[in-house]
Order: structure tokens, then C-alpha cells, then sequence
């Protein structure tokens, strides 16, 4: 039974777990003045050469601006293009801050998340939660180099939370990226609304 499990730390992913996106407003802000629909840019975006490097690190910011630019044929400035981007993430969290507060007396907190330095920047500098993710438990696709489902990546944010696989707990929305973690050992919840994740980690034993 999940409540036998001896849990010391709790990894997050962000997106949808903690935040909620909404991909079609910054889509809107990018296909602003241009031909393409909101829909054909984030095809295009997807399927740009250089979007895994954006996602890994490998790109810079103004490069992936002048990249995309240059595919869209979007007369987007670099400052357009970064409030345009940092449109999908909405500005109030999911959860209240006691919730972090009440968990951070008893676990390890950590965060695992496929993002941009874009995102980055913008997450660190509006929501609140992160006081309680000091930035050498914050583990980012786009500083690691590598992404989820990737196990490097989930060895990596353990790694940073000083932490062994048997004794944490990771929470995604996205099926695949939970399965991944618990072939390395870890417990799993697969995020579906805040009520559920409290119940569920209630399920584990967990309280706050």
C-alpha cells in the first residue's frame, strides 16, 4: 500500500501542475499581424528545427527570438516576443502558499520541469511558491541539457534534492513523464485537479 512507503521528498513538475497554462493566449500573441492562425504557428513552432534546443538550453533567448521570427515572418521585437511567450502562464498558482509552507516543514521540495530560460525568468519572477524551492532543488530542462522522459533528467533532480528514488514522491500531469520516474523508483501521482492531488497524496501518508 502506497501509505507503507517511507516519503521524504515531494518533486513537482510546474505546467499544469502547479500553474495553469493556457498555450492559446500566448499563441494569439505570436500569430498578432502575420497570415498563419494560432494553431499553424505552434505547428511551425513544434516542428522547428531548433525547438528541442530551446527546451535543452542550446539556444539563447534572443536566438530562438530571431529564429522563430524569421520562420513566421513575425515583425515581433525581442520585448513583444517575450511578453507574448509568457502569455500562456497564468498568473495565479494553483495552490495556496500554505500548502508549500505546511509541506516544506516536513519533506524535501524540489522541481522538475521541461521549460525554456524565457519561462524561467518569468516563473521565478511572479510566483510566490518558490520560496520554497531554493534554486539548487529547481532542476530545468533548459539548464540540464536533457528533458523529460528522459531517467538523466529525473536522476538529476534527485540528485539536486539530495534525495534517493525510493523515498520520493514525483507529481506530473502528463502520464508518460510519471511512468518515467517510476521505472527509476519512484512514487507517482498523475496530476489531475488540486483536490485529487491532495487526496492522493493524503493516500501516501503524506500530510501538511
Amino acid at each position: 500500500m502506497p501509505g507503507q512507503l517511507r516519503l521524504n521528498t515531494i518533486i513537482f513538475d510546474i505546467g499544469r501542475v502547479l500553474i495553469r497554462v493556457d498555450l492559446q493566449r500566448a499563441l494569439e500573441g505570436l500569430s498578432a499581424g502575420i497570415s498563419l492562425s494560432p494553431q499553424e504557428v505552434w505547428a511551425a513552432i513544434q516542428h522547428d528545427p531548433r525547438w528541442l534546443d530551446w527546451q535543452q538550453g542550446r539556444i539563447s533567448p534572443r536566438d530562438w527570438h530571431l529564429q522563430l521570427t524569421k520562420r513566421l515572418a513575425t515583425p515581433l521585437s525581442f520585448e513583444q516576443f517575450t511578453a507574448a511567450w509568457n502569455q500562456s502562464l497564468d498568473p495565479q498558482p494553483i495552490h495556496d502558499l500554505t500548502f508549500f509552507e505546511g509541506l516544506s516543514k516536513k519533506y524535501r521540495l524540489g522541481l522538475l520541469s521541461n521549460t525554456d530560460a524565457i519561462h524561467v525568468a518569468k516563473l521565478e519572477s511572479t510566483y510566490d511558491f518558490f520560496r520554497f524551492f531554493p534554486p539548487s532543488v529547481r532542476t530545468y530542462s533548459c539548464v540540464a541539457a536533457v528533458c523529460k522522459p528522459d531517467p538523466l533528467i529525473y536522476r538529476e533532480a534527485l540528485r539536486a534534492c539530495k534525495a534517493r528514488a525510493e523515498e520520493t514522491l514525483y507529481i506530473d500531469d502528463i502520464p508518460e513523464f510519471v511512468e518515467a520516474a517510476k521505472r527509476l523508483g519512484m512514487s507517482g501521482i498523475t496530476f489531475v485537479s488540486a483536490e485529487q492531488l491532495y487526496a492522493d497524496m493524503r493516500s501516501f501518508g503524506l500530510s501538511w
